[in-house]
């Protein structure tokens, strides 16, 4: 969980969206800010086009379980944010699926934090 995410922030801090979708599997469900719920790595890759250059991410992994040997799961806390003080709180949870080239993301959701639920 630890690297994954370690990698998916690098991406996203770098707008880099061909390495976002490269982290997901190709059937990945994602569930991001907007209410449709995408699926494959050509989804991913659009919705993270269209995230404008300069924003970052911080995280925070919460928890992480195994589920066998080739699964696994966890949420995390995540502060995205820009130079111009836009920022939006979330709880981010995961579900990865181990292939032959490591851990990949099958099923991510994000959860917006409002004040009164902090």
């Amino acid at each position: 969980m630890q690297d994954v995410l370690r990698r998916w922030k690098a991406a996203f801090d770098a707008h880099q969206p061909d390495a976002m979708a490269d982290l997901f599997t190709p059937d990945a469900l994602f569930q991001g800010f907007g209410p449709a719920v995408l699926t494959g790595r050509d989804a991913v890759r659009g919705y993270y086009e269209a995230v404008p250059p300069g924003r970052r991410a911080d995280v925070t992994v919460l928890h992480s379980y195994t589920i066998g040997e080739q699964a696994a799961g966890g949420f995390a806390d995540v502060t995205f944010g820009d130079a111009h003080g836009w920022e939006a709180h979330v709880h981010l949870s995961l579900v990865l699926h181990l292939h032959d080239t490591g851990w990949k993301i099958q099923q991510y959701h994000v959860s917006r934090v409002e004040d009164e639920h902090q």
